[in-house]
């Protein structure tokens, strides 16, 4: 059985890499417009369903197909959502609002296999900033230029230094991927990244 990630993300291909199964990638087609008043672990979920629905039901993809479809929503206090930065500017004043707050990461998967119901789940992360200073946000995003990052800090890089705490069942999920629920809802269907039968 293939395996699809239906994802541009290569921080998503090098999670999925760590359960040792062979997968390919391909870049869903979905716009990712928030619907009006649409909660964020809503949008992530939806989000997630849509990208693997759109790659599994792709007529050019041969063949039964297990498919991961994936979304991350970022929000400040909750309340604002964020966005990937990307430029610097943007990234300074997002790590600037984060400084001494809370932002909360809403990470949802979908799989979708043969014969099987669709099995999918959304992570929450909470992640504490500590205060931060110009000069230190400044010569952090010259170092890491996380641009491509909401929050802007990559936790799983020099980001880390920029925090308090970081709550969550599931580590992985902050960088984009929950790959504990991953591994069981793959086992699910029948793709063991043990190996076994």
């Amino acid at each position: 059985m293939r395996l699809i990630l239906a994802s541009s993300s290569i921080y998503r291909r090098q999670l999925l890499a760590r359960l040792g199964l062979p997968f390919e990638t391909l870049t869903p087609a979905v716009d990712e417009t928030p619907v009006a008043g649409e909660p964020p672990a809503a949008l992530a979920t939806r989000l997630a369903r849509a990208k693997a629905r759109t790659v599994a039901d792709d007529t050019s993809v041969a063949g039964p197909a297990v498919v991961i479809g994936s979304d991350q929503v970022a929000t400040l206090d909750d309340i604002e959502p964020l966005g990937k930065p990307g430029t610097f500017e943007r990234a300074r004043r997002q790590l600037q609002a984060a400084s001494g707050r809370t932002m909360r990461f809403y990470t949802a998967f979908a799989v979708i296999a043969p014969g099987t119901a669709v099995i999918e789940e959304t992570v929450s992360i909470v992640v504490r900033f500590r205060q931060l200073d110009d000069d230190e946000i400044d010569h952090y995003l010259a170092l890491e230029q996380p641009f491509d990052c909401a929050g802007a800090a990559r936790s799983e890089g020099l980001g880390i230094a920029l925090l308090e705490s970081i709550v969550t069942d599931d580590p992985t999920a902050l960088i984009g991927l929950p790959l504990i629920r991953v591994a069981a809802a793959l086992r699910t269907v029948g793709l063991d990244p043990l190996g076994r039968r």
